[in-house]
């Protein structure tokens, strides 16, 4: 594909995604990102995938290296959502329950 028509592709996504985003109430912003960070694993297979690809393609050190950042990058983004949730859905606890 020509880079342009990428770039018009995301560009779109984006204005598409803040217009979506902008409409939903905040109450249900935690169960939206808790939804977001599962998908967010997705990452994470295509990251194993770049690894499996490039060893094989190329030089398997920059194949391993490239994919192993790839999985790193992937599982902070994954994890970090998961924290933030986490501390989202702490501030809807009651505190102590009888």
């Amino acid at each position: 594909m020509h880079p342009l028509v990428l770039l018009g592709v995301f560009a779109a996504a984006t204005l598409l995604g803040y217009k979506v985003i902008k409409t939903v109430p905040s109450l249900l912003h935690t169960p939206l990102m808790s939804g977001m960070n599962a998908l967010s694993g997705l990452t994470v297979l295509g990251a194993l995938t770049t690894v499996a690809k490039l060893t094989s393609r190329y030089n398997a050190f920059v194949g391993a290296a490239v994919g192993g950042l790839a999985v790193v990058l992937a599982m902070i983004n994954v994890a970090g959502g998961f924290g933030v949730t986490h501390r989202m859905l702490k501030m809807f606890d009651k505190g102590d329950r009888e």
